[in-house]
C-alpha cells in the first residue's frame, strides 16, 4: 500500500480559495490514477476530482467543475487540488486515494486512502 499524507486544509470565507496537497511515500505514485474525495458531517463519502498518472486527463464531480482544479507532479510524488469560488457545502474533510484503475469516481476502485484534512468554508 501506499502512505498519503493531506495537507492544506483551512477555514476560509465563502469566495475564497485552498490548495491542498497529498503527498505519496512511494515512487510507485507515478503510475497511480489519483482521486480526491470529500466527507461532510452526516453525509457518505463523495467523488471530488480524479487525474490520470500521466496527467493528461481529469475528472470532475459536477459540484465542483469549474471552480476546482487537479494537478500532479510525479517527481515530487504529490497530487493537488486547487480550490476556487469556495462555499460553505465544499465544507468537508477531504481525503485523496490511489487507484490503479483507470480514472474513475467510484471509490470502490481506490485502495490507498489518506487520513484527510479539514476545509471549512464560512459563509
Amino acid at each position: 500500500q501506499v502512505q498519503l499524507v493531506e495537507s492544506g486544509g483551512g477555514l476560509v470565507q465563502a469566495g475564497g480559495s485552498l490548495r491542498l496537497s497529498c503527498v505519496a511515500s512511494r515512487r510507485t505514485f507515478r503510475s497511480y490514477t489519483m482521486g480526491w474525495f470529500r466527507q461532510a458531517p452526516g453525509k457518505e463519502r463523495e467523488f471530488v476530482a480524479a487525474i490520470t498518472w500521466s496527467g493528461g486527463r481529469t475528472y470532475f464531480a459536477d459540484s465542483v467543475k469549474g471552480r476546482f482544479t487537479i494537478s500532479r507532479e510525479n517527481a515530487k510524488n504529490t497530487v493537488y487540488l486547487q480550490m476556487n469560488s469556495l462555499k460553505p457545502e465544499d465544507t468537508a474533510v477531504y481525503y485523496c486515494a490511489t487507484s490503479s484503475r483507470g480514472l474513475s469516481g467510484d471509490n470502490r476502485l481506490y485502495e490507498s486512502w489518506g487520513q484527510g484534512t479539514q476545509v471549512t468554508v464560512s459563509s
